[in-house]
């Protein structure tokens, strides 16, 4: 690490501690030919590979932003929309890689989704599970009900078409 007064190339860690909820590391460095005090902030890279081959850094903004879609006219909230990118998040970091295919992003974004909004979740399945049919998403309804009823859960009252909300 340089130090950005003198240039030196050598520089000591004073402190360390973890910054933005564990996702960096800010560190008090120490310059010893100057002696003058910066701060740097360490924090692990997370790529998106595009179909195109393109890498892009990995973005919660963009995981809110399609999800938004899939939730639109559903009763979640902002909040329930930001802890489920903080969800896709942590699964897709704590797989270990620094590249994930996007596509992979699409499929992390399934299980909390689905357990937020049913709904939602079958909208968003049809695009990254690319159904063509009826029958596609017959089956993935038939999944959810058959797994409903194994909990014993009831189903949601969903407003009846054309009812005003």
């Amino acid at each position: 690490m340089h130090c950005p007064f003198c240039r030196h190339t050598d520089s000591r860690v004073i402190d360390s501690r973890t910054a933005d909820d564990g996702t960096a590391i800010r560190r008090r460095r120490q310059c010893p030919e100057c002696n003058r005090r910066f701060t740097t902030i360490e924090t692990s890279s997370l790529n998106v590979i595009k179909r195109s081959g393109v890498s892009e850094p990995f973005s919660r903004a963009k995981v809110l932003s399609g999800v938004r879609k899939s939730c639109q006219g559903r009763p979640v909230t902002e909040d329930d929309l930001a802890l489920l990118a903080q969800k896709v998040e942590e699964t897709i970091r704590s797989q270990g890689s620094a590249e994930i295919d996007a596509h992979e992003v699409g499929m992390a974004v399934l299980e909390p989704l689905r357990e937020l909004d049913e709904i939602a979740y079958l909208r968003f399945a049809s695009v990254y599970q690319a159904w063509e049919t009826l029958e596609d998403f017959e089956g993935a309804i038939a999944v959810l009900r058959a797994e409903r009823d194994a909990l014993g859960q009831e189903p949601v009252a969903q407003p009846e078409v054309g009812a005003k909300r």
